[in-house]
This record gives C-alpha cells, sequence and structure tokens, in this order.
C-alpha cells in the first residue's frame, strides 16, 4: 500500500533547511534520474530532500511499475517548484539510468539510487562543483545509514579509499555529469549483469575526463549488510570489484601506450 509521508518523515525532512534557490542557479541546469527497484518504496523519503531543487530542475523516476496511484498527491505534499515525472520500463537498473536520461531536457545529469539521503550542504556543494568544473564526473563521499550492522563503518571507509586514492567512485555515491560527457562515455552497458556504474567510470578514465569529489557527503540503506550478512556481503563486493576492475585496468594501460 502507498502512502504520503510519516509523521517521522516528516520530522527528519523539516531538519534538512532549504537552500535559497537564488544560490542554486547552476542546479536549474540539472536532470536528477532515480531507478526504483521493484517493490521498493525508498524514493519516498528521498523526494523531500530533492523538493529544495529551483524550479528549473527536473527529476525522472524510472520505474518497472506503473506510476503510483498518490504520486501527484505525495509531490504536491511535499511543495515541489520543479517539475517531476514517473516513467516506467522494463527492469534493469542500467536500462532505467539510460532511458531516465534519454528523457531528460537538461544540460546535466545526477544519477541518484533511490534510498539516498543527504543534508542541505549537497545542494549548495554540487552547484559549486558544476560551476567549477563542468565537464568532469562528480561523485560525493559516502556514509550508510543505521539500518545495517556497525561493521558497515569499515566498508565507508572503504568507500572512501577506493573513490579518493583509487579514483574509482560507484553509483550509490550519486555519479553527475554533463549530458555531453554521459554521452561521449557510451551510457551505462545494459549488457553487464552488474557494476554498471562501475564500467562507466572505467570509461571516464579511459577518456581522460577528471573525476572530482563534491565536498559533502551522501548516505545510503546498510540493510543489504544485515539481510545477506556483512563479511558475505562485502567479499562478494570486493570479488565482484577485483573481477571488473582488472580487465579494464589492462585495456586501459593498452590505450595509454598506444
Amino acid at each position: 500500500m502507498h502512502r504520503s509521508l510519516s509523521e517521522s518523515d516528516s520530522d527528519t525532512l523539516s531538519q534538512t533547511a532549504k537552500a535559497p534557490h537564488d544560490k542554486l542557479s547552476e542546479l536549474g541546469r540539472v536532470s536528477v534520474v532515480i531507478p526504483v527497484g521493484p517493490g521498493d518504496s525508498s524514493w519516498r523519503t528521498l523526494l523531500g530532500y530533492l523538493s529544495q531543487l529551483p524550479s528549473e530542475a527536473e527529476v525522472w523516476l524510472v520505474g518497472t511499475k506503473a506510476e503510483p496511484s498518490d504520486f501527484t498527491s505525495l509531490t504536491s505534499e511535499l511543495g515541489f517548484s520543479c517539475n517531476i515525472e514517473w516513467f516506467c520500463t522494463s527492469v534493469g537498473r542500467a536500462h532505467q539510468m539510460n532511458t531516465g536520461a534519454q528523457l531528460s531536457k537538461k544540460d546535466f545529469l545526477w544519477f541518484l539510487h533511490a534510498d539516498s539521503q543527504f543534508d542541505n550542504v549537497v545542494l549548495t556543494a554540487l552547484n559549486t562543483s558544476l560551476t567549477t568544473s563542468p565537464e568532469a564526473v562528480h561523485f560525493f563521499d559516502l556514509q550508510f545509514q543505521h539500518d545495517g550492522p556497525s561493521m558497515a563503518r569499515l566498508n565507508a571507509w572503504g568507500v572512501w579509499l577506493r573513490s579518493h586514492i583509487l579514483k574509482l567512485p560507484f553509483g550509490d555515491q550519486g555519479l553527475c555529469m554533463s549530458r555531453d560527457t554521459f554521452d561521449q562515455l557510451g551510457r551505462f552497458p545494459e549488457d553487464a549483469s552488474y557494476g554498471e556504474d562501475h564500467l562507466l567510470v572505467w570509461q571516464a578514465h579511459r577518456h581522460r575526463i577528471t573525476l572530482r569529489a563534491v565536498s559533502a557527503t551522501l548516505s545510503t540503506s546498510a540493510r543489504k549488510y544485515r539481510s545477506q550478512g556483512w563479511l558475505k556481503t562485502t567479499s562478494i563486493h570486493l570479488w565482484r570489484t577485483w573481477a571488473q576492475a582488472f580487465p579494464e585496468f589492462i585495456a586501459l594501460l593498452r590505450s595509454r601506450m598506444r
């Protein structure tokens, strides 16, 4: 059953001060693309944070089922001033994000996972980062929400090392780039069984496109570490990352030697 914002949701969102729209002028050129998986309702909380976007921006939720019956009333309740739409397509996160990018009309594309949350610093920091380096692929630091085991803090440290030292941010770090950069990278590979965001970042390295850390932090759910086990989930992620990264690294070396 779909629901409007609960009292606890409203309390959480009230703690996020609205940034003045005149300080977010660059975000008026942004299309936010949110892939929504089957049965996922976490996007409802995310919308509360995105309601701060300036009126010129747009938000696309790309789900695998029809628009929820209360979608319009929910966005009205949140006070959205920008255009926000729900689109239904076939299952597959890469396909959903590519579809959202194709539907969008703005100069920048910001890909967010449905369970992302953030404070009032994020929009201001992204606005500054886009103004300073419009040609880069922008990403945020990551922390895990309190819905998983305490060991998830180690994963957050690992994310920092991977993204800042190795320059390999993943999709849950809120990748944002210009439409021209996205087209240059060839969009998200829809034939990959996993790690479509990881593979796109390797394309950025191959094209010598800067990966720029935004001075702000997104939070994401850690529930999979609780439901599937911290050690098992972490081990699977490490193995999959290595299995994808090694051939990409070799391909990058060969391209630089030509």
